[in-house]
C-alpha cells in the first residue's frame, strides 16, 4: 500500500483489520510498516511527492516480492459536483508526469488493474462511502500543471491556462501526481496496481485546502483502501 505521506504510513497500518504492525524501515521520504490483512503480511510504504519518487519505490519493492500495489492518496476534484470526503477510484490516467515515459511511451496507456479496481469499488460501496470511477490526471507539478494561479508568480505558462475546463469537459475526474507512473509501471512490468484517493480541494472552490476537508478525505480513502486490500487477500486464501 503506497500513500504519499510518511505520516500516513502508521495511520493506514494501524487501521482495522490491520494487525500486529510496526515500523521496519525509515530513509527520507520512503517509511515502511510491515503489518498483516487475513494473516498475510502486508507493507506500507510512503512514496513522497510525485512520480520520481514513487518510481524508486516501486522498483524496490518489486525486487523484494511485492506484486500488487495500491496507491492510497488525496486529490483535488475536477468535476462540479464532486465534494471534500468523496473517494475516487481511479480506472486510468492522463500522463502528464515525466517518470512513467521512462517506462513505456506516451502512446501506452495507464490503466489500473481491473481486480484491484472492482475490489476498491465493492469496498466503497460496502463501507456506504460516496466514490466516482474513472480517469485522473497526474501532474508532475502542484501549481502551474494543474492550473493553481496562487503560486509564487500568480500565474501559469499558456499550455496550462484553461487545461482544467478541457479534462471536465473529457470527463477526467481529478488531478493528483502518482497514478499515472504506479499504473505505467506496473502494467509494463507485469504487476497489478490500483489507485484511491479521498477528495481535500475543488479546484471551482479556488483550490484551498482546509484542515478538516483533509482529514476526511483521508480518512475515507484510507477505510475503502484498507477494506480493498484486506477484500483480495481473503479472495487469494479463499482461491
Amino acid at each position: 500500500m503506497l500513500p504519499g505521506d510518511p505520516a500516513r504510513v502508521s495511520v493506514i497500518a494501524t487501521t482495522p483489520p490491520f494487525r500486529d504492525a510496526r515500523e521496519v524501515a525509515f530513509n527520507r521520504e520512503f517509511r515502511t510498516w510491515l503489518g498483516y490483512l487475513e494473516d498475510r503480511p502486508v507493507l506500507v510504504t510512503s512514496t513522497g511527492i510525485g512520480g520520481p519518487s514513487a518510481s524508486i519505490a516501486v522498483e524496490e519493492l518489486a525486487r523484494l516480492g511485492v506484486r500488487v500495489f495500491l496507491r492510497v492518496g488525496t486529490c483535488g476534484a475536477i468535476q462540479p459536483h464532486m465534494k471534500a470526503g468523496d473517494v475516487v477510484i481511479t480506472t486510468g490516467a492522463v500522463r502528464m508526469d515525466g517518470a512513467s515515459t521512462h517506462y513505456a511511451p506516451l502512446e501506452y496507456p495507464a490503466v489500473a488493474d481491473h481486480v484491484v479496481t472492482a475490489a476498491l469499488v465493492e469496498a466503497a460501496g460496502r463501507l456506504g462511502l460516496p466514490y466516482h470511477v474513472g480517469i485522473t490526471c497526474s501532474s508532475d507539478t502542484f501549481y502551474p500543471g494543474q492550473e493553481r494561479e496562487d503560486g509564487f508568480l500568480g500565474s501559469v505558462l499558456r499550455r496550462f491556462q484553461g487545461i482544467t475546463v478541457e479534462w471536465r469537459r473529457l470527463n477526467v475526474l481529478n488531478y493528483e501526481m502518482e497514478a499515472a507512473t504506479l499504473l505505467t509501471m506496473c502494467s509494463a512490468m507485469g504487476l497489478r496496481a490500483g489507485c484511491v484517493t479521498g477528495v481535500v480541494d475543488r479546484h471551482d472552490a479556488g483550490g484551498r485546502i482546509d484542515r478538516r476537508a483533509l482529514r476526511k478525505g483521508e480518512e475515507n480513502a484510507v477505510r475503502v483502501a484498507v477494506e480493498a486490500m484486506a477484500s483480495l487477500l481473503h479472495r487469494e486464501s479463499a482461491g
